[in-house]
């Protein structure tokens, strides 16, 4: 009686912990890997020991926003997103909503282990996760654009600083997060092509929707443009520069040339995550070092890259 009351409550608590990953599960690629990525490779003193800092401090954060976002329209979620514990029925809208608050003191309280920097930047990760989604931010283009790129600078910040030895983040790791801001808030609207039809119907304002043209061929200008000058603040060889223009190039291209949502989706995933492009060798690494899963991480590779070269560290 006993062991079958035990394997009862464990399914149960095995339930929970399910429903919390699942509000996440979707961001894991496209968020969690590539900024954790970017703050252990942004860090000024890397160690491997240290490094399971930064993923858990994303996660954490990265569940507040999603588990405010999710709460806002579960309708919607219930016919696009049925796998989503709201509309899968795994929790209620209140019980969520009482999460989505909680979340936000078990977040700053995490920050204070990692000190000062993480602390403001949870909370500047707070205020614009109520300002996105309590105060309908989300409802522009514009404004969803800048204050998405802004909440994902905040998200390398902390992750940079939980995954430092020494808690902190340096000249360059700052200026390769607010690099990485700005490319994000003049390109994230590369995911809002695939949902255009869906977004006129229920009258979300995005770029795409209000100037389908413009959207497009700023894709194929910006993000060759883009890769062009982070190769030129970064210094980096012909050949990576020469691949990741192109690279670059070709997706920006597909954004023009393939217009269905299917086209659409396989763009995103391009604009996401690519295969390796190239292989570069660095004066520090004597060796090679790769070219890069994700648009953002050359910055944090070559932030790297530069730091080590250039014999500079961090300071508090």
């Amino acid at each position: 009686m006993f062991s079958q009351a035990l394997t009862v409550r464990a399914d149960s608590i095995a339930r929970h912990f399910e429903t919390v990953f699942l509000f996440t599960k979707n961001d894991i690629r496209t968020t969690l890997i590539p900024v954790t990525i970017f703050a252990l490779s942004a860090t000024p003193k890397y160690n491997p020991v240290h490094a399971w800092n930064a993923p858990l401090w994303i996660w954490f954060h990265l569940l507040q926003f999603n588990i405010a976002n999710q709460i806002q329209d579960p309708e919607e979620d219930r016919k696009n997103k049925p796998s989503r514990p709201i509309p899968a029925g795994r929790i209620s809208v209140d019980s969520a909503a009482d999460m989505r608050w909680v979340m936000v003191p078990v977040c700053l309280l995490l920050s204070l282990w990692y000190g000062t920097q993480a602390v403001l930047a949870s909370t500047v990760f707070a205020a614009l996760t109520i300002w996105y989604n309590e105060l309908g931010g989300d409802k522009m283009g514009l404004s969803k654009n800048v204050l998405t790129a802004i909440l994902y600078g905040c998200l390398e910040v902390g992750g940079t600083v939980a995954g430092s030895p020494d808690s902190c983040i340096d000249k360059a790791g700052a200026l390769a997060a607010a690099l990485s801001s700005t490319i994000y808030a003049t390109t994230l609207h590369a995911q809002d092509f695939k949902d255009e039809e869906g977004d006129r119907l229920t009258g979300r304002r995005t770029l795409p929707t209000m100037f389908p043209n413009t959207a497009r061929f700023s894709m194929m200008f910006g993000l060759p443009l883009w890769a062009y000058a982070l190769s030129r603040i970064w210094k980096t060889d012909a050949l990576p520069t020469t691949a990741f223009v192109l690279y670059s190039a070709f997706v920006g291209t597909r954004f023009v040339m393939y217009k269905t949502v299917g086209d659409d989706k396989q763009s995103c995933k391009y604009y996401s995550v690519s295969r390796i492009i190239t292989w570069e060798h660095t004066e520090v690494t004597g060796g090679s070092s790769m070219v890069f899963e994700y648009p953002e991480l050359k910055i944090a590779f070559e932030v790297k890259d530069k730091r080590e070269r250039t014999g500079g560290g961090g300071h508090k």
